[in-house]
């Protein structure tokens, strides 16, 4: 026993030796493991185990002797003793510094931690894997919950007070000077471009989308699917493009002067609308050719002026009045994506009302614009105007005021509802294929960039019979929550509209919260939704993480309503054709070289349509489209003239079909035709069977699709209670 115990003594002192040596040159901390002192022990079999296991205990001598230790460099609650050299710690200090023994198994990496009592009693503790690995995973998750989303708002514009209000209520951290690091996310006031210099995050803007809802665009989009499905965009106006379908126009009205001259129908009135023209510039009522005004603009230089297009729509003569005025509904839609499509409505929008009582129009009353145009910025000129903080009262009011005043008359609102949203996903589904062109020539496949999302504002007009019908779209929508007031003679400053605050203000707080980049799973889209109400007020339930902020005020109705809508995507399925062939990267137009192969790869040339032919209608299309695109520099056929071939060689080869059996007769062969060529790579198009969309039973089952039918979500929608 003497023997046992003076080797014990002679071992700590050179222990202690070490480590005093150890302490002067600093290198406490890499030398712990070479101090440790390990003592053999018996082996015991772990429980529910037959094999032995060998254990080795560890005990850190230093720490039981209460050796003084150096710091690591992440301080503790203790670290006031290193600050001051001549501090000594009391004994409770020591016997908190106390590290209770541990027994690591061999060839577990498993460590048996014991646990120091108050008393000084070392109790047992259970195997655990590395602790420390484990809380270093906890704290960096941590760190990224609490991260706050990153926006850069420096080119905002006009949306800024609204855009900083809901980054303030989501506790979100702007940049309204922009950073040099990248944000997560890019709020624009014009365009996609207003900032060139985004690789990632994610931008508010589409490219394209400002040139698409033009006027002129907007209708091409509509036409083209009036053409396939003419009973289901019956809620467009029909249009000219002027001076290209001057012709056809003043036709039209010759035709409509003649019927009315030997009916009792009121004479036909047109509204002239400039392709870019916004809040009501230039846009009047005619109801002869001869009173169009000249559509010539100043030249520069040669002295021979430009020609400004124009739109011509027929005037919905007969608008639904409230208060004997007439009235448009602006509905906010975000697109969250184009592929896939994804699209949500705002449950609540403005209603902006003319300043004058309505009257049909006539030859003395068409110049009077305050009774026949709704256009906000027109009518706040007007000394009628009235702003109010009342939801329902005033020039612009709430939309759900507006459908329980209709509700209370006894007006079925949900069919209202139906019907707007039915608009609003077709209209979505006309303009989403030349925006897929516009977003991979900016974006190409493989190159970095940032993803897309935007807010779209919707001018819907409401007929007497409440029929729905579509005016504009608005790339750009005003966001302003402040008005312009008088507040003394000559002395004019802005002022909140609770109004605008209401609605404009929520819908870009849930567009960020549907966009947040720091959620893993976007559950907000995803969960159960209800009926839009006539009520204000959302029925969707905050997250967890959300439960201070309002509930979601925006509904996603595609693709909770695929199974309704998806069949008139048929001019998507052309476009992914046309993309494929498309050729270079980043171009948006294609050349007589990939049109050829087109066709070939296609299988649609034989003895009766050579390639020569090929050649032939590839120029004749092309030139056309040039001259009715005057803008463009780029060379080659754009999306829209392949559409138009595409249309007539489904008429060549399927003449017996009506249009819409040929062109999508024509869609399955070259997809058919395409599949066995080494492109699996390519993203198809959902597939559509000819004996869903064309048989005898599916014509029978058209009127399922029309405006009037009642929404059902689709298998992978939400459930609507």
């Amino acid at each position: 026993m003497q023997l046992l115990m003076h080797i014990m003594s002679d071992h700590y002192v050179k222990v202690k030796v070490q480590l005093e040596q150890l302490k002067s040159t600093g290198e406490v901390e890499e030398s712990e493991t070479a101090e440790e002192e390990q003592v053999a022990t018996e082996t015991l079999p772990p429980p529910h185990s037959p094999v032995p296991v060998s254990l080795e205990v560890r005990r850190d001598t230093t720490k039981a002797l209460g050796t003084t230790r150096t710091r690591s460099k992440s301080r503790t609650k203790f670290s006031s003793y290193d600050k001051s050299p001549n501090a000594k710690p009391d004994a409770s200090a020591t016997s908190r510094l106390y590290i209770a023994p541990s027994l690591q198994i061999k060839g577990t990496g498993k460590i048996l931690q014991e646990k120091a009592e108050a008393n000084g009693n070392v109790v047992g503790d259970q195997p655990q894997k590395d602790t420390k690995s484990a809380r270093s995973k906890e704290d960096a998750n941590k760190l990224v919950k609490k991260r706050p989303v990153t926006v850069d708002t420096s080119k905002a514009k006009t949306s800024l007070e609204a855009l900083k209000l809901s980054i303030r209520q989501l506790k979100w951290k702007e940049f309204p000077i922009g950073r040099r690091a990248a944000c997560d996310i890019y709020w624009h006031g014009v365009s996609f471009h207003d900032n060139e210099n985004i690789s990632s995050g994610q931008v508010n803007k589409f490219p394209g989308m400002v040139e698409m809802l033009r006027k002129i665009n907007l209708s091409r989009a509509v036409r083209t699917m009036q053409e396939l499905f003419p009973e289901e965009y019956n809620f467009y106006p029909r249009s000219w493009i002027l001076p290209e379908e001057y012709q056809a126009f003043a036709t039209q009205i010759r035709l409509t002067k003649d019927s009315s001259d030997s009916s009792s129908s009121p004479r036909a009135t047109f509204i002239v609308k400039p392709d870019s023209g916004s809040q009501g510039d230039g846009i009047y009522l005619i109801r002869d050719p001869a009173e169009l005004r000249s559509m010539a603009t100043g030249g520069s230089g040669s002295g021979s002026g430009s020609v400004r297009q124009v739109v011509v729509q027929e005037y919905i003569q007969r608008p639904l009045l409230i208060d004997k005025l007439k009235f448009d509904v602006r509905l906010y839609v975000l697109v969250r994506s184009l592929e896939p499509l994804e699209i949500y409505v705002a449950k609540e929008g403005l209603s902006r009302f003319c300043t004058e009582p309505y009257q049909e129009p006539s030859a003395k009353n068409l110049h009077r614009v305050y009774m026949h145009l709704t256009n906000y910025s027109l009518n706040v000129q007007s000394g009628n105007f009235v702003h109010s903080d009342s939801r329902s009262t005033g020039s612009k009011r709430t939309f759900s005021s507006v459908l329980a005043r209709l509700a209370a008359k006894g007006a079925d609102v949900k069919r209202v509802w139906s019907d707007i949203i039915a608009l609003v996903i077709k209209t979505v589904i006309a303009l989403s294929p030349e925006l897929k062109v516009y977003y991979q020539a900016e974006i190409p496949p493989g190159k970095p960039g940032p993803t897309c999302f935007q807010i779209l504002g919707f001018d819907i007009l409401l007929m007497k019979n409440l029929k729905p019908v579509l005016l504009e779209v608005n790339s750009n929508p005003s966001m302003r929550i402040e008005h312009e007031q008088e507040v003394s003679p000559g002395v004019f400053e802005y002022v909140p509209s609770l109004v605008d605050e209401e609605v404009k203000v929520g819908v870009i707080r849930d567009t960020l919260r549907l966009m947040d980049p720091l959620k893993k799973q976007h559950t907000l889209g995803a969960e159960q939704e209800q009926d839009i109400l006539v009520e204000a007020g959302c029925v969707e339930k905050a997250g967890p993480e959300e439960v201070a902020l309002p509930s979601l005020c925006l509904k996603q109705v595609f693709p909770k309503y695929t199974k309704q809508f998806n069949y008139l995507r048929m001019v998507d399925r052309i476009t992914a054709i046309f993309l494929r062939f498309l050729g270079v990267k980043g171009t948006m137009r294609m050349g007589p070289t990939a049109f050829r192969t087109f066709i070939r790869n296609c299988k649609l040339s034989n003895t009766s349509f050579t390639m020569a032919s090929v050649d032939i209608l590839y120029i004749d299309i092309t030139r056309r489209w040039a001259g009715a695109l005057p803008d463009s520099r780029e060379a080659g056929m754009p999306l829209q003239a392949f559409v138009e071939a595409f249309f007539y060689l489904a008429g060549r080869r399927f003449k017996s079909l009506p249009l819409r059996e040929q062109v999508l007769s024509l869609v399955e062969q070259c997809e058919a035709a395409l599949e066995g060529q080494g492109q699996e790579d390519r993203p198809r198009p959902v597939r559509i069977s000819h004996a869903q969309t064309n048989s005898p039973a599916a014509a029978r089952r058209g009127h399922d699709f029309r405006l009037h039918q009642t929404l059902r979500p689709s298998a992978k929608g939400n459930t609507e209670h």
